[in-house]
């Protein structure tokens, strides 16, 4: 197989997730040019990749202003920056690996869509639950009829209690104006995996969210808005950030609270003084839901209803039902149990035990994506995993439409919303 290049546009955690491909995979795969804002991250680059400086680049327009200067991009910026990028290198002749959400809001996800049958790009989405072999032993079994026809299916996504403080409430996707909606930065992840499951498309959609914890009426009384001005309650709090972000050395988020690349606890306590996750979780500025539910009719009756919730440990589990037999499948545990109406035997599925955290690539998908796009982009070879952009953007429309509905309190024809487009 051809040895392929890549650039890639925002050198953080996701993006620097998809380039260990490279490094652990250097026969197959090369970074030859990284844009990022900031300087450390470029120099980590530099070291990660044996870059040269003059393929360091801090700006994503720094690098457009280049002749084209590899095979393919990866856009790993954040929510809001993916549009104008993944447009423009589409324009310049790159296929993309393109950080979900693909923009913040279905306008945006549309253009990109229509750029790519104008340019005539390759784009993947980074749906990496598709890639995994949970979700791929899944795939499977219903496609081999195991179940028979789906007619309902109830999945769960369990963000976490800690996941939910660090990322949506103090963290960059707190607040639906500057990032996204839950159900888009967390969820679009599940509104994918349920339609490709599923295996048609999804008609009408509902949904009902709040914001019921973190908030400000339960904050403490005599609790400081910053948990860093000697909290009366920091011994007991979960939340207590110098505990949290110091003591766990390979808490995933540690160095984002600095900013920096293998920041000292000293840096880490620093930051907490005037930083975002230094701020009590009842005093921020966050607006998205902490638990929320969607039902869903699919083309052909199959009906689904899918619950995000942060009141847990984490991880995913999913219960689909079809007319010979049901299934129950935990992503935690890696195991996926099948009933047979007409056997009544069960027979039980037992995966390499992975384990769904960002830390470990997300159940395999990180890896699993980035070997089918080898084969996709070098020789035009699609897995079953590898869906269309345009079903990527209507997987989208499943979130946009269930934002719009929790908002306006009514049900959401797919179809309709999309012509408003």
């Amino acid at each position: 197989m051809k040895k392929l290049t890549a650039v890639v546009i925002g050198y953080g955690m996701r993006g620097q997730a998809y380039a260990q491909y490279a490094i652990d995979n250097p026969e197959k795969l090369s970074i030859v040019a990284v844009a990022d804002i900031e300087e450390d991250r470029l120099e980590l680059a530099k070291k990660n990749h044996n870059i040269s400086d003059n393929m360091l680049f801090r700006t994503w327009e720094d690098i457009v202003k280049q002749p084209k200067l590899a095979d393919f991009a990866i856009i790993a910026t954040q929510d809001d920056m993916h549009t104008e990028p993944a447009i423009k290198c589409m324009e310049l002749g790159y296929d993309l690996l393109l950080e979900k959400p693909m923009a913040q809001n279905a306008k945006e996800c549309r253009e990109i869509y229509e750029a790519s049958e104008k340019y005539g790009r390759k784009v993947i989405v980074c749906h990496v639950l598709r890639f995994t072999p949970f979700w791929r032993a899944i795939k499977a079994i219903i496609d081999r009829g195991e179940i028979g026809r789906p007619m309902s299916m109830i999945h769960m996504e369990n963000v976490g209690i800690m996941h939910q403080s660090h990322s949506f409430v103090r963290g960059n996707w707190r607040n639906s104006v500057e990032s996204s909606p839950m159900i888009l930065a967390k969820s679009c992840h599940d509104m994918d995996i349920m339609q490709w499951v599923i295996g048609k498309p999804c008609k009408k959609i509902q949904s009902f969210g709040e914001v019921t914890y973190f908030n400000k009426a339960n904050q403490p009384s005599g609790a400081p808005d910053r948990c860093t001005d000697d909290c009366p309650y920091a011994e007991e709090c979960i939340f207590e950030p110098v505990r949290y972000y110091t003591q766990w050395k390979e808490n995933p988020w540690r160095d984002t609270v600095a900013n920096k690349v293998g920041a000292t606890d000293e840096e880490i306590i620093e930051a907490l003084k005037t930083g975002p996750y230094g701020r009590c979780v009842f005093a921020c500025d966050n607006d998205v839901v902490d638990h929320q539910v969607v039902n869903m009719e699919f083309e052909g009756g199959c009906t689904a209803s899918f619950t995000m919730s942060a009141f847990n440990k984490g991880g995913r589990f999913t219960k689909i039902f079809g007319d010979k037999g049901e299934m129950d499948a935990n992503m935690e545990t890696d195991i996926i149990t099948v009933y047979n109406f007409k056997t009544e035997e069960t027979k039980e599925y037992e995966l390499e035990k992975i384990g769904e955290t960002i830390s470990s690539g997300h159940a395999g998908g990180d890896t699993g994506i980035m070997e089918d796009l080898l084969d996709y982009f070098g020789e035009n070879k699609a897995s079953d995993s590898i869906c269309s952009l345009y079903t990527s953007y209507m997987n989208h429309l499943m979130s946009f439409g269930a934002e719009e509905s929790r908002l306006a309190d009514k049900v959401v024809n797919l179809d309709d919303f999309s012509n408003k487009i």
